[in-house]
């Protein structure tokens, strides 16, 4: 069963194939966002594209890449709208949205009961993820209680910095995930914690990661939603339907399975079974 602190679990009730259904907490109003992107026909979307399947530039073409930059293309076409993709850090992401340089973020952040305080989000989740941590093969932390008062890297910002801070572990948190992954190769810290879907591909594809191993079950796994800012109720209701439909039609499936994500989630398949049976 996947690793969550006894807080995280009371207050995340949103699980598994659920709809989150507190989307943009507080006055509902009428929001300019979406007559924006469509009257100037441009959707700006930051993205977080510091490697992985979710997000990477391509070394080839230099161009971006991932399921979220796919997201982020689906979103402007069905919005008719070119996309501007907008790189942002786990550090910076909220500001940039809150600041009005991007009108979204699709960019590996979880919903958390502060975050779901602060920004609006689109209800019904596209995907589900919890953290793992990268350890040194021969390393004696094999549970996530190890940790505690060792030096642990993550992000800034990082949705695991505060289930980290609560086993006790030392957090060493940088601007992105390379960093804190350089920090770990660097013997800065014993473990390096994020994403699942960043940790496992690396693990396993790359020669250079050949000595280092992943802790599970995830750690407090949560669902992954489109952020809007607060109040922008027209925004999150219109985009909320073309996630639903990527539900339905298996066009997440068919996304992760382009993006050689592994293993592939279960969430996404009791999602689309949920909304094909809804038929909403």
């Amino acid at each position: 069963m996947p690793y969550q602190h006894p807080r995280v679990r009371r207050l995340l009730p949103v699980m598994l194939g659920a709809v989150l259904t507190v989307a943009g907490i507080g006055v509902a109003q009428a929001d300019a966002t979406l007559d924006k992107i469509q009257q100037r026909h441009r959707l700006v979307v930051g993205v977080v594209l510091s490697g992985g399947p979710f997000g990477s530039i391509d070394p080839s073409t230099q161009a971006p890449k991932g399921m979220n930059v796919d997201l982020a293309n689906d979103l402007g076409r069905q919005l008719s709208a070119e996309v501007e993709l907008v790189p942002v850090l786990p550090a910076n992401r909220v500001q940039f949205l809150q600041q009005g340089k991007v009108d979204l973020l699709i960019a590996n952040m979880e919903w958390t009961p502060e975050r779901g305080q602060i920004l609006g989000f689109v209800p019904t989740p596209f995907y589900r993820v919890g953290g793992t941590a990268a350890v040194a093969k021969d390393s004696k932390i094999s549970r996530w209680e190890d940790l505690k008062g060792q030096p642990v890297c993550t992000s800034q910002g990082s949705s695991y910095v505060k289930p980290l801070a609560e086993l006790g572990a030392d957090i060493k948190a940088f601007k992105s995930s390379s960093e804190s992954l350089l920090a770990l190769r660097g013997n800065n810290c014993v473990a390096a914690v994020h994403d699942a879907t960043l940790i496992n591909p690396l693990l396993a594809d790359s020669a250079e990661w050949a000595n280092y191993r992943a802790i599970t079950p995830e750690l407090n796994p949560a669902p992954s939603v489109i952020w809007t800012r607060r109040g922008e109720t027209d925004t999150q209701a219109r985009l909320d339907t073309i996630v639903k439909a990527w539900h339905r039609s298996g066009w997440l499936i068919q996304a992760e399975q382009r993006n050689h994500i592994s293993p592939a989630s279960p969430a996404l398949l009791e999602l689309q079974k949920q909304f094909q049976s809804a038929g909403a």
